[in-house]
């Protein structure tokens, strides 16, 4: 590994285990030279350290549950890269992600960042990790090449541009929640290209079980995702999770809902409700049919359900963002992002 690498792979751990060692071992397979790889251990009480350095690894620590940000901020600052390249210890680069990236960025200099996306073949069996890790990666390879937000799992960005923008905000997200999407809307305001790379993908290997799903995504995405917004409506774009069809559905799923305990007293509310359950098909036949593709036609049909459960806590979320944001406004007020946020690095 080079003293003064092009690329620097940041990886936070805690507790890693198998995934995490799958994770450093697609890495080390690479063909590209020109890098370093550092591992940021967060606390970890297992042998994520020593693994880590049996592959090499520059390990350095947090000094205690500091969470991804902050051991990715730890990383940063140590790096000698021109680019650091952040991979989740959960996520397993697919073939050498690491080298076509490299080429990417040397053929495209006017790229500031980029990110990647979920391969369509999880880790887990289970159909919620399923139903998330393809919801997932759908979500990334329909979305604009020219992007407006970061991902983290496995997102690339200059190093001086990342140091100057002061890293991920630890003050507003102390917690693992949108801190890579905060920092996406921040890269964009600096001006930055940022690139959706739908080639470069990675396997990942979380075994979401519902009730942790609806937890993460209502209160580390959700909540803090719609007080982001509303604090800077520019960032409301056709894009990605934002997408028009999504917002439309998640009103006409609150309308069905209504209809359905309307009907209780008054069967005719079911006319309206199935108007609303056709229009919610035709709005999301895209993704019904991507999972019947992938993963066959009982599949899909598991999905229907589960998709509007989605869009139930993702207009939860809003409403309980929304609160919460004016909340702020009304008796508080809200931290920003400096430099000197960056922490030091602890060998």
């Amino acid at each position: 590994m080079n003293e003064s690498p092009f690329i620097s792979v940041i990886t936070p751990v805690y507790n890693g285990g198998y995934p995490f060692v799958c994770c450093l071992l697609a890495i080390s397979q690479t063909q590209f030279s020109d890098w370093e790889l550092i591992v940021v251990d967060d606390g970890s009480t297992d042998e994520s350290a020593p693994v880590a350095r049996k592959f090499g690894a520059k390990v350095l620590q947090t000094g205690g549950r500091k969470g991804p940000g902050a051991a990715r901020n730890i990383g940063a600052t140590a790096a000698k890269g021109e680019y650091l390249c952040f991979v989740d210890a959960d996520c397993e680069v697919c073939g050498d992600a690491i080298a076509e990236l490299a080429q990417l960025l040397g053929s495209k200099p006017e790229i500031d960042a980029l990110f990647g996306s979920y391969d369509d073949a999880p880790k887990a069996i289970n159909f919620v990790a399923q139903y998330k890790n393809l919801m997932h990666h759908y979500v990334h390879q329909q979305g604009k090449e020219d992007a407006s937000t970061f991902w983290a799992g496995f997102g690339v960005v200059k190093r001086s541009l990342f140091l100057s923008l002061g890293g991920f905000d630890l003050k507003r997200y102390p917690r693992p929640s949108i801190e890579d999407i905060e920092l996406g809307y921040r890269l964009k305001e600096a001006g930055a290209n940022i690139y959706l790379a739908k080639n470069l993908q990675v396997k990942h290997h979380k075994a979401w079980k519902l009730f942790g799903l609806i937890k993460t995504d209502v209160f580390d995405r959700g909540i803090p995702w719609t007080k982001l917004l509303i604090n800077n409506e520019s960032n409301v774009i056709n894009d990605l999770n934002l997408q028009t069809s999504s917002r439309i559905s998640v009103v006409a799923t609150y309308s069905l809902i209504s209809c359905i305990f309307a009907s209780i007293f008054n069967l005719a509310t079911l006319i309206p409700g199935s108007m609303l359950a056709v229009l919610l098909l035709y709005l999301n036949w895209d993704v019904y049919r991507f999972f019947y593709h992938k993963r066959g036609i009982i599949f899909a049909v598991k999905v229907i359900p589960m998709h509007l459960l989605y869009y139930f806590y993702a207009g939860l979320s809003f409403v309980l963002g929304t609160v919460a944001y004016w909340q702020a406004r009304w008796f508080g007020r809200e931290t920003t992002v400096t430099t000197s946020m960056l922490p030091s690095s602890n060998q």
